[in-house]
């Protein structure tokens, strides 16, 4: 057993020298001259192109806190953030190629749409958080969902719905939505000072009046979480309207899409009969804002195999995954495929994890026994180097 046999040569001490092993020397790779050469000293999404690529960049403190607080990083990844005591992405293909083509898109055509597929384990919820910050740097509005699944498999507290007939309410997970997209926008939504367009009656004593700010909409559905569901559909309603009138720019970020059209949920009716996603009224808003008849916008999708509640289908591809109705909601699209490691990327990931020396060895090859047992898979390999 790999980690069993070299233990004491994958300790994983802060204060311990690292050792690099033959294998990982210049000359196996000559583009890498040093430790250093696996990271970019440019922190701008925006500028991000092919010579960029398989090198980290670092993600600044101020902005993990605020696009990042509520969701955005797997568990595992957050993880590792805490322990490195900084926040690095690698520059992958997928995301450099959607960069590329959000840089040169013609914003007044309605919203593109791309769908983001792959095997299990090999980052696209990272591809999306890179997407994500450069969302956030070019000032768009964000609608950030950082896992559909979440809502239909480990909802928190249903309750049926008084505005939507035979439909249920997710009232504490919308809530906490609003506080994630709060926590992203608050800062551009005052400056950009939009208003709701029209009144918003909640109760016989509680409106949102036509001209109030959207902030204002935003925080009756946090603090009235009863109404929190209605909330996000009036919000994703006037950002649709207000970014086609040419008041603000909009991308929409979405992982796990296709547990929106997966026949079955883990929602329970009182009489603790399950529902379909249809029926959940957190997935109407969410897929109106991801149809094309808006624009000045744009749509970042993934799909996974992981979001399906019950059936694990064999097929990663989005056909198989969004099934018809979800195909049909999204065509046309662009589908970019993400792919495991390549040798670069691979290369390049061994030697940021020495720098942070989190594996150290006196070992020669250690680095082609872990590309074996990880297949250069990102997650597998993240795994392999976790602490024991």
């Amino acid at each position: 057993m790999f980690l069993r046999r070299t233990a004491s040569a994958l300790m994983r001490s802060p204060t311990t020298a690292v050792t690099s092993s033959p294998s990982l020397s210049t000359a196996t790779n000559p583009q890498l001259t040093d430790l250093d050469d696996f990271r970019t000293g440019e922190s701008d999404p925006a500028r991000h192109n092919k010579s960029h690529l398989s090198r980290f960049y670092t993600i600044p403190a101020e902005v993990r806190k605020q696009v990042f607080s509520h969701g955005g990083f797997p568990k595992t990844f957050g993880k590792q953030i805490k322990t490195f005591n900084e926040g690095c992405l690698m520059v992958r293909e997928p995301a450099v190629e959607i960069i590329d083509y959000l840089n040169r898109a013609d914003y007044s055509k309605p919203a593109n749409r791309f769908v983001l597929y792959g095997k299990d384990g090999v980052g696209k919820s990272l591809v999306l958080a890179h997407l994500l910050h450069y969302g956030f740097s070019r000032e768009f509005v964000l609608v950030h969902v950082p896992w559909v699944p979440n809502w239909m498999k480990r909802v928190k507290e249903t309750a049926n719905s008084s505005t939507h007939e035979g439909c249920l309410d997710l009232p504490l997970d919308g809530a906490a939505w609003l506080i994630h997209f709060k926590n992203q926008n608050a800062k551009l939504l005052s400056k950009l000072d939009l208003k709701v367009s029209r009144d918003y009656v909640w109760t016989k004593r509680e409106t949102t009046p036509a001209g109030a700010p959207m902030l204002e909409l935003i925080d009756h559905g946090i603090n009235r979480a009863k109404f929190s569901c209605d909330a996000i559909a009036a919000l994703l309603r006037e950002l649709k309207e207000q970014s086609t009138q040419g008041k603000a720019k909009t991308m929409v970020v979405i992982d796990g899409f296709n547990a929106f059209f997966h026949p079955q949920t883990r929602v329970t009716t009182e009489n603790k009969v399950k529902v379909t996603p249809d029926k959940v009224t957190l997935t109407k808003p969410f897929l109106d804002i991801t149809s094309h008849d808006w624009c000045n916008g744009v749509c970042i999708l993934a799909v996974d195999r992981m979001a399906l509640t019950e059936e694990r289908m064999e097929s990663e591809l989005p056909m198989y995954l969004l099934r018809r109705e979800g195909f049909e909601h999204l065509d046309p699209f662009v589908p970019v495929r993400v792919d495991n490691y390549s040798p670069e990327e691979y290369h390049s990931c061994v030697q940021y994890y020495l720098n942070r020396k989190w594996i150290q060895t006196t070992e020669q090859g250690f680095d082609k026994e872990l590309e074996f047992l990880s297949g250069k898979n990102p997650f597998k390999f993240m795994e392999l180097c976790a602490s024991l």
